[in-house]
């Protein structure tokens, strides 16, 4: 069985002003299912939060830690926690 869930991801590295929020977008809409947004934080951080099946949370969150991203990747922290819904499709913000 295949719940959904919420992922939220802290990128951390060159990961702003190189398009990585585009990019992690246009991932999440290739895997599909998925709803959210990428953000950009003060501390040169992206956020990422996603929801839908697990699985493909996780694919998500696998290619934030080791696909071929925009920028340089030093590291990603990331919690799970249940939907809280309301998103439209995967934003940039």
């Amino acid at each position: 069985m295949n719940i959904d869930v919420r992922l939220t991801a802290w990128v951390r590295g060159r990961v702003q002003g190189v398009g990585f929020r585009w990019f992690t977008r246009a991932e999440a809409l290739e895997i599909g299912g998925l709803s959210g947004f990428a953000s950009n934080l003060y501390d040169g951080r992206v956020q990422v939060v996603a929801e839908g099946p697990r699985e493909r949370c996780e694919k998500l969150l696998d290619w934030l830690r080791t696909g071929d991203t925009p920028g340089e990747v030093s590291g990603v922290t990331d919690i799970w926690d249940i939907p809280r819904g309301g998103y439209d499709g995967f934003e940039i913000r």
